[in-house]
């Protein structure tokens, strides 16, 4: 190892370390408050403790160890770049790749690392940790009895309380008790409430003394005579006070170190985890094939009209109900709405239990992916703090820190957001286990790429400028014609009012856009039952309408007064209206009265040439730039068009129908956009063939270019350019 490899990875793992163990213990504190309930008041010993803590650490690495890495990055290469170490490397000829080289190294094997860690350890502290916690609440459950909400107490009772007062709780009101039953039948067969309740036995006895105040006993428990059940079919007993004793001797004596559940999914590694997802969609297609059975013997298709010997020609065209009278036709329809009432109710409930068992195959798909995406995440994480720890410039805890908890806490609720989206069906588990880290992985090429470059973060020259040259191309003519004809007095604007009008009408062009595509989206959306991303959707294409709105009034304002210099006229008010329907033809048309100068006549002086008198390399030049501009909003929505169309594939298949309809929809209407802009490209790159002399495009090869269009579009870049 060299001394530089050797430098740079002994100041990372200092950092790295000191971070770690500072995360660890602020998140073990946490997990001890959000544990306290349950620890609290059971008398448990130091060693309990200890190993109930042992448990829960394993269990918080997928946490602090992203966080770690992002953070140690940018306090690292941020330390560097203050001090000027990065730029004593560069004086020597390393870059920032060759100074990553070696702690990429060692950040691939702690990945993989991670993923062994999490497909062991973190199931094994999981089996663990769980029964612990189960073992725990088993002890004095009378301390763990919680307000709203039901409580076990051993295995015979179940206790919910309204509401809790005097000293240590003792003193209860609303109480609610189910009494399991027994061996004979299954089921809470018995139900006491009472307004009001007290615990009155001491903290070590072994009896839970609750006595009942004001309430009613309810036992309908089927007698075991058949005879008997049409008599006594409940019973119901109200009591002014109600004693109960509660043995809890075997609940006192318990054995914290009883592990009975081991089939939890958290629990499994991915062997396991692929072994059970199996089962349980066996299993799913099992109950779906029975119920599908059961629903059809339901029908009696299946033994309809086997006795029956039809006569021949005697088929009836007629009404089905019409062949009956009408008592029987009553009841015939009596028993058409009792069956279809029934299945309906049948097959709400077997929706409902089907969907319990597609949470938990969804549930054991997202675990495995997840043991794989964290150790992926670790690598994209350092290539996202390394480079941004470069280009910011700080090292330390201050800024560097605020950087990554707020990377973090958007890497990590874009998890939550699709792991809960997954879970209730409406995400693949796969995508939603990586999704996060896909969202991350561009901005860490993006990142790593500025940083190489020595580029700032938010210089965004080479994505604008391509924007700001397509609306000003045509301006730019402006420009150059003002300079051919010198001050005269028929083509002279003031500067502020057209770069007043250049700015209002980008701003109502982009208003306008935003507009549009989120109003598309709303529908796409909608029809796609993503009703929370419609509704969003058009609440923001409000906003931008509301802007546009306002602009066009403004931009209107300022080209009346470009009309008013030029003497040209002004538009009527039904032509305003209109163009704010469709701004983009309105937009053009404003951009072409202005520039091209159809209306001002221009008069030759002795400092002045006129405007159609412009050389062929200026004419070729302006043509070209109109080609590169559309040409390359055409690359554009072809490249989005394309994503789209093979995105639908790819949801298709991984059982995402909505959003795979979503994807093509909005495929189709870039794919619009793409050939409106094609063929407006086509028609500028033909001008400047004319412009420069060269042979047109043959038209078999303009058709291939909508298919082939990248090929078509270098094709003809490298002919303009040669």
């Amino acid at each position: 190892m060299k001394i530089l490899d050797r430098y740079i990875l002994t100041t990372y793992l200092k950092t790295f370390i000191s971070v770690f163990v500072i995360l660890m213990l602020i998140f073990v504190l946490q997990a001890i408050w959000l544990y306290i309930k349950e620890l609290a008041g059971k008398d448990l010993d130091l060693v309990t403790v200890l190993k109930f803590l042992m448990y829960i650490t394993p269990t918080l690495i997928p946490l602090i160890l992203p966080l770690t890495i992002l953070l140690a990055s940018i306090m690292v290469f941020g330390n560097f770049a203050e001090n000027y170490e990065f730029a004593a490397m560069k004086s020597t000829g390393i870059s920032l790749q060759r100074a990553m080289s070696g702690l990429g190294i060692f950040i691939v094997g702690l990945s993989i690392l991670t993923f062994f860690f999490s497909n062991n350890v973190i199931p094994w502290a999981e089996y663990n940790s769980y029964n612990l916690r189960k073992n725990i609440a088993k002890v004095k459950p009378a301390m763990i009895i919680a307000e709203g909400q039901f409580n076990d107490i051993g295995e015979s009772f179940n206790i919910k309380v309204q509401e809790k007062s005097g000293e240590n709780g003792k003193l209860l009101k609303g109480v609610t008790i189910h009494k399991k039953s027994g061996k004979s039948f299954t089921g809470n067969f018995t139900t006491i409430i009472a307004e009001r309740g007290e615990l009155a036995s001491a903290e070590d006895s072994n009896i839970l003394k609750l006595i009942l105040y004001d309430g009613n006993y309810y036992d309908d428990t089927p007698p075991k005579k058949i005879d008997e059940r049409k008599k006594k079919p409940f019973r119901k007993a109200a009591f002014k006070k109600h004693v109960m004793n509660l043995d809890l001797s075997k609940l006192n004596n318990i054995d914290l170190n009883e592990k009975n559940i081991d089939d939890k999914y958290t629990m499994l590694n991915v062997a396991e985890l692929n072994y059970a997802i199996d089962s349980l969609k066996i299993e799913r297609n099992t109950i779906v094939k029975e119920f599908s059975t059961a629903l059809y013997n339901r029908t009696n298709l299946a033994t309809l009209n086997l006795t029956v010997n039809p006569k021949k020609d005697s088929t009836y065209t007629g009404d089905i109900l019409d062949i009956f009278k009408d008592k029987r036709k009553i009841q015939v329809l009596d028993y058409a709405i009792n069956s279809t009432s029934s299945t309906q109710q049948i097959i709400k409930s077997k929706q409902a239990t089907l969907k319990v068992r597609n949470t938990t195959i969804y549930k054991h798909g997202i675990q495995m992916h997840k043991k794989f995406a964290l150790a992926i995440a670790c690598i994209i994480l350092f290539f996202v703090g390394a480079p941004l720890g470069a280009l910011i410039r700080k090292g330390g805890l201050g800024l560097p820190m605020i950087i990554a908890i707020v990377l973090f806490l958007s890497y990590h609720f874009i998890g939550l957001f699709a792991e809960n989206s997954a879970k209730n069906g409406n995400l693949h588990p796969a995508l939603s286990a990586w999704f996060s880290t896909l969202i991350m992985l561009p901005l860490s090429i993006f990142l790593t790429t500025r940083a190489t470059q020595d580029r700032g973060i938010f210089e965004f020259d080479h994505i604008t400028q391509p924007i700001k040259n397509w609306y000003n191309q045509k301006f730019n003519r402006s420009a150059q014609f003002e300079a051919l004809n010198g001050n005269t007095p028929l083509v002279s604007f003031e500067e502020k009012d057209i770069n007043n009008y250049k700015t209002l009408s980008k701003i109502t062009s982009i208003s306008f856009g935003i507009t549009v595509v989120l109003g598309v989206l709303y529908f796409v959306l909608k029809n796609n039952k993503l009703p929370q991303f419609a509704e969003a959707g058009i609440q923001f294409s409000a906003v931008a309408f509301i802007i546009f709105l306002y602009n066009y009034i403004k931009s209107s304002l300022a080209f009346d007064k470009l009309n008013a210099l030029t003497k040209n006229k002004k538009e009527t008010i039904i032509q305003k209206t209109l163009g704010a329907v469709i701004y983009p033809l309105t937009h053009f048309f404003r951009v072409d009265k202005i520039t091209f100068g159809t209306n001002y006549n221009p008069v030759k002086t002795n400092n002045s040439k006129d405007l159609y008198s412009e050389t062929p390399i200026t004419l070729s030049k302006n043509d070209s730039i109109d080609f590169r501009a559309v040409s390359k909003l055409s690359f554009l929505f072809f490249s989005i068009a394309l994503i789209l169309f093979l995105s639908y594939f790819i949801l298709k298949n991984n059982e995402q129908p909505q959003l795979a309809l979503a994807g093509i929809q909005i495929s189709i209407i870039s794919f619009i956009v793409f050939v409106f802009n094609y063929i407006k490209s086509y028609l500028e790159y033909v001008k400047l063939l004319k412009t420069i002399k060269h042979k047109k495009e043959h038209p078999l090869f303009t058709l291939l270019g909508v298919i082939l269009y990248p090929l078509i579009h270098f094709n003809r870049r490298q002919k303009i350019d040669a």
